[in-house]
Parts: structure tokens; sequence; C-alpha cells
């Protein structure tokens, strides 16, 4: 009888690497896709971290420029040890990140010995710029498709899915350079946000009438970054002085104090570096506004500038009676209004007194009545032909009852800084704790910051250009950060 043939002998089991996924699973393709993405980004990470750098010359430093992944974009320039500066130069998943190593001495010194060199500084860095990132951008791409091609391969151990990670790769970085060409803001030089030793240098940026959008003034004021940069270097130890515009009018905002004695140093140094015209406080300055804490305003008479305040719910009438003996000092109330440096200011103090708990206070619909009354007399003033410029009071909801009535209204009490275009058109500028919350700084997990902002303000119309928001480190805590703000006409 013949014997049956064999049955055959199924081949050994390939051994399957975690990292192949199965072919014919439920979901198999998703998983595949979604590994393939996860090689892709971290081989391009890894691509840009280790070959795309650059080394170029903008001027007379040396730079690193570098592409790196971001939520945001933008650009950070970073100037040791001098600190660092941020641009909201474009929005996509890639950030420009530029090193200054260091500055070239000949180079420094021959703008230094030839200062008619700086007038053709500007077209010298926008070339530098230029080639900069062109070398970049072609680095960046070797870097990412390498990257990615690379990591594909010791993954998946095959050439088609390492070539298609390297593709990927490459589209992903085109997109991202289509989506920053798309929202390039080339007015983001002019408002740059700063930290470190940088914060107390404000003349790296233009003077706030420069609010153009053409490409001819973004490189104007690289180039004037790039100038003063240098002069920083130059002088190793010292920080430029803010040079006064004439066509502007400087006024520095503060509030909410709460007998935080630091407060009146940080004021000073502020009226001094900024050449301040004329001190806003909104109020608070006082914690329980009882007469012993009067002595604490003393230091109002040698700030320098004159100094407007209204009442809020931490001072009391003794404190307001006080105040308005100091000489440079004026207290504006129940809508009363008077020019100082050239501007016109109406306030009225805060209805509410809440350290004494024996006054029922009337909450918000006391702040709406002193808005309303507030407003009221901004329309009588307006009659009379002298329109007021700038509002202040103490509590946002009694600021917000201006609106339409007046350019700009100023009010604090919250702690935090903000501001917003009200419905009728009036802009409300509230400002943080100018004494870091006072005592309260130590209640929350971190020091509460201090906050101040310099407004800057046409001489002619008296209207808001721009705005600089200082904040710096509460108890404790050394850090500065100096972001500015331009009007959106």
């Amino acid at each position: 009888m013949p014997t049956a043939p064999a049955a055959p002998v199924p081949d050994p089991p390939r051994d399957r690497k975690w990292w192949r996924l199965p072919r014919r699973t439920g979901g198999g393709p998703w998983l595949r896709a979604l590994g393939l993405t996860g090689v892709v980004l971290v081989g391009a990470w890894l691509g840009l971290l280790i070959v795309g750098n650059v080394r170029a010359p903008v001027g007379p430093m040396d730079t690193t420029m570098a592409l790196r992944p971001s939520l945001s974009g933008g650009t950070k320039v970073n100037v040791s040890p001098l600190g660092a500066l941020t641009l909201d130069s474009h929005v996509a998943p890639v950030r420009l990140d530029v090193d200054v190593d260091q500055l070239d001495p000949a180079r420094a010194q021959a703008l230094v010995d030839h200062p008619e060199r700086l007038s053709g500084l500007q077209d010298e860095v926008a070339r530098d710029v230029q080639r900069g990132t062109l070398d970049l951008a072609v680095r960046s791409c070797v870097a990412v498709v390498t990257g990615a091609t690379a990591l594909g391969l010791a993954v998946y151990r095959r050439p088609r899915p390492a070539l298609a990670a390297g593709g990927l790769a490459l589209a992903l970085l085109a997109a991202s350079g289509v989506s920053a060409w798309a929202t390039w803001n080339p007015k983001s030089v002019l408002e740059p946000k700063f930290s470190g030793l940088l914060s107390s240098a404000p003349s790296v940026v233009g003077n706030a009438r420069s609010i153009v959008t053409d490409f001819d003034v973004y490189q104007q004021e690289l180039a004037r970054l790039v100038t003063n940069v240098t002069k920083l270097y130059d002088v190793a130890s010292t920080l430029p002085a803010y040079q006064p515009d004439p066509t502007t009018i400087r006024v520095l905002h503060v509030s909410d104090i709460h007998l935080n004695p630091a407060a009146w140093k940080i004021i000073g140094s502020l009226v001094d570096q900024y050449k301040v015209d004329v001190i806003v406080d909104s109020g608070d300055t006082m914690d329980h506004g009882t007469s012993a804490e009067n002595g604490f305003l003393d230091p109002v008479k040698d700030l320098g500038a004159p100094y407007v305040w209204v009442r809020g719910n931490h001072d009391s009438r003794a404190t307001q009676r006080y105040l308005e003996g100091i000489k440079n000092a004026h207290v504006l109330d129940e809508g009363e209004a008077e020019t100082i440096a050239g501007v016109r200011f109406a306030g009225t103090g805060d209805p509410q007194f809440t350290p004494d708990r024996s006054q029922p206070t009337g909450g918000d619909a006391a702040e709406r009545l002193a808005g309303a009354r507030l407003a009221s007399a901004l329309r009588d003033q307006q009659a009379k032909g002298t329109p007021v410029d700038i509002a202040v009071a103490h509590e946002p909801v009694a600021a917000a009852g201006t609106d339409g009535t007046v350019p700009l209204v100023l009010c604090g009490h919250l702690h935090t800084q903000g501001t917003k275009i009200l419905p009728l058109g009036t802009r409300l500028r509230r400002e943080g704790s100018t004494g870091g919350s006072g005592l309260r700084a130590v209640e929350g997990r971190y020091p509460a910051p201090i906050e101040a902002s310099v407004l800057y303000l046409d001489r002619d119309t008296r209207r808001l250009q721009a705005w600089d928001a200082i904040k710096l480190g509460g108890l404790g805590r050394t850090t500065a950060e100096v972001s500015r703000h331009l009007v959106k006409h």
C-alpha cells in the first residue's frame, strides 16, 4: 500500500520584533501610522538637535542659529550673560533660537572708532540675517530628513518605511516654513519681551512712534537692537540709559502698594530710568487706612514727579487728607479733573472702605454708582471744552462705567495686569500690585510679583501709543521682565 505523503512541516515563525506591528488586526493601520508619526517627530528633533545649528555673524556679533520644536513658534534671542528677549515673529511648530555667542572685538571696535558706519548697519544686519536663515533652512532640511530616515531605518529595518519617515519629516518642515511665512509679523521686533538684565535697558527697542509694518523699518529696528547690544557688551558692567523721546509723555502707572516700603525705591528707579513725567497711583497704597500708617506716604515727595492718586478700598479718608498735604501729590475724587504734565486727569475714590468691618459695603452696586458719577463728570468736562485724557478709579467695575466718555481709564484692585477695549471704545488698563500684594505676598505658593507699567502718550493728542509692562520677582526673587505692547488703532 502506498505510503501517505507526510504533512508539510510549517516554517518556523519569524522572530517578531516589538516594533513590528501586526498587519491584519483591527486598528493596525492606525497603530502603524501613530508609530511612524512618532518616529518622524523624534528623528526630526534629534536631527535638529545634533546637526541643525548654524554659526552666523550678525553685524559685529557671532551667533548660533537653530530651529527648535515649539507649540507657539516665535523667536528667542539669548544674549548671555545679559538675559534674553522673545519676539512673536511667527506662529508655527518651530521656534527660531539665536544665541549671541560673543562680540567680535575687531568688528565692534570698528563701529566704536567709526560711528558713521552705524548708518549702514541695518543693511549689513539684514544681509547677515538673510544669509544665516537661508543656511539654517538648508541645514535644517538635511537634519530632519537624515534624523527621521536614520531612526526609521533603525526601527523598521527596511528602507521603504525609513524613506517614508524622511519624506514625511521634510514635508512637516516645509509646512512649518509655510506657516511661519504666512504668519510672519515684522512688527514683532518692536514688541519684545525682555528678561534678565536686558529688562533694565528699554532703549534696545525703538521709540513708540515707530508703529509701521514695512520691512524697511523692521530692518532698522533689528539694526538698532544689534547696535544697542553691541553697546551693552562694550560697556560690560553698565547699561545704556533710556533716551527720552520728546514727542511722548511718559506716565508711570502703579497700584496696590499695600504698605510695601520696597515699592518706593522701585518707583523712584523707574522714574529716573524712564524719565517719567507723571505717576498715577490707582489706590490701595495702605493696608488698614489708620492714621498710624500715614508716615508711610512721606517718600512720595521725593519721587521726582507729580503723583496722581485716587483712594482704594484699603485707603481711608484720613489717608486721603494726609496725602493732600504733600506738595507734589494730586488727589482726585468725585470726578475732579486736573491737568498735570500736559495730561488732563479725572478720578474718583473707591466708595467702599473694606478694612472697617463696622460699615456695611455696597458691593458691585456701589462701584457701578461710583462709575456712573465719574462718567457724568467726564461728560461735563467734555461739554466745557476741557475733555479728559485719562480717568482713574480703583475698582475695575467702577472704571468700566466710564466707557465711551474717555479714551483711557486706569484701575487696579485685582493685583493682576490686564487690558481690554470696552464696548463703546474706551481702553481699560488694569495694573497689578506694585507692592507685590504687600504682606499677602507670602500667602501663596510663590511670592506675588511686583508690577508697574510705563505708558507712552502722544504729546499732541495725549492718546496712548504703547506701554511697557514691568514685572519684577516677588519676595526673595531677582527676576525681571519688561514687555513692550503697541496700541492697535
